[in-house]
């Protein structure tokens, strides 16, 4: 399933955001990416940050953890290497730029996937999510966190309304669960582990799911 979310128009966007997305959202987003890494972290590993966007989370993993971060915006990443620089973050192993949809890597590459805020901002979120599927190994678990749409009432209308908007913004506000659902109901060897509220409001979610047997 794909809509009108356009690679090009979110490049564009990301650029935009890159100088000043730590000011505009680091604290908003704070607590959404210390969750994933604790998440990600129960596991450790081979870590890919799918959406590493500045690199504003790298210096919250634990250095006993190896981490690859990509992102599709040049100048963000440029701001993560930077970071990377500044904090000697030797457990970083690659930063790179790259479509989500289209992972440079090979099958079971990684123990842990983490996408912070990226779902909802790639032009085919289910495409994206059966590569995260691909490079996992088996036992290993995928972390969202994710704005998810309202099913009804007032927030289902104003995400109808500002969706134009926000897609020039670079992500899609009015995201169902049921795309999410959907998706693990037709991949083979998917779990779910497990769907948490988490602020602003609890209209983000930390989101698991597990590749193949395993306790959650």
């Amino acid at each position: 399933m794909t809509d009108t979310l356009d690679r090009n128009a979110v490049e564009k966007a990301y650029a935009r955001w890159a100088p000043v997305y730590d000011i505009v959202f680091g604290k908003v987003f704070e607590r959404g990416r210390k969750a994933s890494i604790a998440a990600a972290e129960r596991l450790g590993g081979r870590i890919l940050e799918v959406g590493v966007g500045t690199g504003i989370s790298l210096p919250d993993y634990a250095r006993t953890n190896s981490i690859v971060g990509i992102d599709i915006s040049a100048p963000m990443l440029r701001k993560a290497a930077e970071r990377v620089a500044e904090h000697g973050l030797s457990n970083v192993e690659a930063l790179a730029v790259m479509d989500a949809k289209h992972l440079a890597f090979p099958d079971g590459a990684f123990d842990v996937i983490v996408a912070q805020y990226v779902i909802t901002a790639v032009p085919d979120p289910e495409a994206t999510l059966d590569e995260f599927a691909r490079v996992l190994k088996p036992g290993g678990e995928i972390v969202l966190v994710n704005h998810i749409g309202a099913e009804d009432g007032p927030r289902k209308a104003f995400e109808l309304a500002f969706a134009p908007v926000a897609r020039r913004l670079g992500w899609r506000p009015e995201f169902p669960w049921g795309r999410l659902t959907a998706w693990q109901d037709r991949t083979p060897g998917i779990r779910f582990i497990e769907r948490k509220p988490m602020p602003p409001l609890g209209h983000f979610s930390l989101i698991r799911y597990g590749k193949g047997n395993g306790a959650a």
